[in-house]
């Protein structure tokens, strides 16, 4: 098997990785192998590591294993239900996913460890806040107030591009891990701080097509709309439907979301300038609808399609919004509810990105919530695609 990808960009080397099968051993060896081919000996100053969670009972050996054979400075990762490498999701087989990262000289690179009961603490990324250009989050998410941590990491590091996702398991499980180092924890997140010569630039694909028009909230309390441009919220969707070609009705059926501005004084709204939220209720009576989400009075809402076609089309918008980035290195946090049962169609995601952005090394996982920005504020994300290209710093 050829290696999943590499490259060398403004002095950051990468590769990556991608090993299948029921023995861990082999299919570690061969993730790492991959990711190490195109480092000419030099040892990454990070390798991250997603492995199938049929591996489990066998982490802190792969974990160990994986250090020796890369002797990296640094080792993250976390469980996956499927892992993704290069332009492949292996939905099917388990394996493990290898990212191999050199950083330029004068880069800064923090991987800590948080315990749930500790992220309320200041500065979890060992840097200080000016040096600091990008953060990746990877967390389990039965035990981790995933948005006190959020917040907590925007408040030490304001405007710092914090992208991640929740690590899986086994179908029907609630057991995950998280990696850092050698250990593999069954609670927590692990959060790697990137700095100095190096940065993140996030791509958050919500998989989404706005249909009829931007609406301004009238109305409204926690999560009930009540009205709409001054009507009764209800009927404005209803409206919204009956307006639409009979093509984009069938689409609806079951697909409908709703989006929630993140800046309402734009002139014009376009794809990514909306929070996705899920349509939880309607009460025709009173004209009311309810969202997924806060909202408030002067809000701009505007209804949204999620299907196939929508998801592919807005992967592909932001793709090409970055395709002139000097990107080394990508690291693809992907909803469990993407892949095969979405496109019909295996390796959707990670074929994208590199049929857009080119050839670049790429690791990552199917997750159980993506973490990643829109607008100024980050958010905890479902049936996203979130992705964290590492780019050098200027």
């Amino acid at each position: 098997m050829m290696p999943a990808g590499e490259i060398e960009t403004g002095g950051v080397r990468a590769g990556s990785g991608l090993g299948v099968g029921d023995v861990w051993k082999t299919a570690l060896d061969t993730a790492v192998d991959q990711a190490l081919s195109s480092l000419e000996g030099q040892a990454p100053d990070l390798l991250l590591l997603f492995a199938s969670a049929f591996y489990r009972e066998a982490f802190a050996e792969l974990l160990a294993r994986a250090a020796d054979r890369s002797r990296t400075t640094e080792l993250s990762g976390c469980s996956a239900s499927a892992v993704i490498a290069g332009a492949s999701e292996l939905e099917d087989e388990s394996g493990v996913a290898a990212l191999a990262v050199i950083l330029p000289r004068g880069s800064y690179l923090s991987v800590r460890h948080v315990s749930s009961d500790a992220i309320s603490e200041a500065h979890l990324v060992a840097m200080p806040t000016e040096v600091c250009h990008g953060i990746i989050l990877l967390a389990d998410p039965f035990s981790t107030d995933v948005g006190g941590l959020i917040a907590g990491l925007e408040r030490d590091y304001p405007g710092t591009p914090i992208v991640g996702g929740l690590a899986t398991g086994l179908p029907g499980g609630r057991l995950t891990a998280v990696f850092c180092g050698n250990k593999a924890h069954d609670d927590g997140a692990v959060v790697i701080g990137l700095g100095g010569g190096v940065q993140l630039k996030p791509v958050v694909s919500q998989g989404c097509e706005p249909i009829g028009q931007p609406w301004t909230i009238t109305d409204a309390s926690e999560h009930l709309v009540r009205s709409i441009g001054t009507r009764p919220a209800y009927q404005v969707l209803l409206q919204t439907i009956q307006n639409l070609d009979v093509e984009q009705r069938e689409r609806v059926a079951g697909n409908l979301l709703v989006g929630l501005a993140m800046d309402e004084y734009r002139d014009e709204f376009r794809r990514g300038d909306f929070l996705i939220r899920n349509l939880i209720g309607v009460d025709p009576r009173s004209g009311a609808i309810a969202i997924g989400a806060q909202v408030r009075i002067g809000q701009t809402l505007q209804f949204q399609i999620r299907d196939a076609r929508a998801a592919d089309e807005e992967l592909r918008h932001m793709l090409d919004a970055v395709s002139g980035t000097s990107t080394a290195a990508a690291v693809l946090f992907a909803c469990n509810g993407r892949g095969v049962g979405l496109f019909g169609a295996p390796d959707h995601d990670a074929k994208t990105v590199r049929e857009i952005l080119g050839p670049l090394p790429l690791a990552g996982l199917f997750c159980n919530g993506e973490i990643g920005p829109v607008g100024a504020a980050t958010y905890l994300h479902g049936f996203t695609a979130s992705l964290a290209l590492i780019t050098p710093h200027p």
